[in-house]
């Protein structure tokens, strides 16, 4: 069984900077991406930074790219987003999923296993 916990969320003005953590526990192998997603009140779902765990190779939106950084620490089994120059539209819901869609993929359908979730709140 797959278990991913997020923390790091909390609200902060623009420009600003937050990191979330995901802790993730289960059988996930070199072959799983693993990565963060976002909802915002209204919006689906969407894919925001994934990394192949294999090669630590990683993959961004193109709405985030140079503001965020995503990272793995494998002797911890944790997952992180740095977020940088924070915006009020970065507000969301922020989940982080593992799984094995085949190939880079944002699509959050690809993706088996979800955590319960950190708010971010980026107020102007």
């Amino acid at each position: 069984q797959v278990q991913l916990v997020e923390s790091g969320g909390g609200s902060v003005q623009a420009g600003g900077s937050l990191r979330l953590s995901c802790v993730f526990s289960g059988y996930i192998d070199g072959g799983y991406f693993i990565g963060w997603f976002r909802q915002a009140p209204g919006k689906e779902r969407e894919g925001v930074a994934v990394i192949y765990l294999g090669a630590g190779s990683t993959y961004y939106d193109d709405s985030v790219k140079g503001r965020f950084t995503v990272s793995q620490d494998n002797g911890k089994n944790t997952l992180y987003l740095q977020m940088n120059s924070l915006k009020p539209e970065d507000t969301a819901m922020y989940y982080c999923a593992a799984g094995r869609p085949g190939r880079w993929s944002l699509e959050p359908r690809s993706y088996n296993y979800w955590g319960q979730g950190t708010q971010v709140a980026v107020s102007s």
